[in-house]
């Protein structure tokens, strides 16, 4: 399970580089995030080894690993949202769809987890 607190750095990183203009400079602190990180994101440890080449790839590893955060977070409110209206009109297989469609293109593990947990709570009595 993700540190909430490492995506929030993430996210803040992320705010800084991209929306702010300013620099990523990889310390060792900023090369640990992100290596770090990019594990909990289904980013495999060679392209994180590429990315880490250089400032601009590293930027482009950044924007990669919080947009993942940030896609995946709203794909799995979309999916609860919408199975919850259909599981209140009493259509549980309505109520699934959300669930199984976001599992067909999730990739961030504690989504997919999620989702599986609350597809499978929709199959309890």
């Amino acid at each position: 399970m993700p540190e909430h607190r490492t995506w929030h750095e993430i996210r803040e990183l992320n705010r800084r580089v991209t929306d702010l203009g300013e620099p990523l400079v990889l310390t060792d602190e900023n090369r640990a995030l992100l290596t770090n990180t990019a594990s909990e994101v289904a980013i495999t440890p060679r392209e994180v080894t590429q990315a880490l080449q250089d400032d601009v790839s590293a930027a482009a590893l950044l924007k990669e690993i919080a947009k993942r955060i940030r896609v995946g977070s709203r794909r799995l409110s979309r999916a609860i949202t919408e199975a919850i209206k259909h599981q209140e009109a009493g259509d549980l297989d309505a109520a699934r769809a959300p669930f199984l469609e976001l599992l067909n293109v999730e990739v961030v593990p504690f989504y997919r987890e999620l989702a599986q947990v609350q597809l499978d709570a929709l199959d309890e009595p």
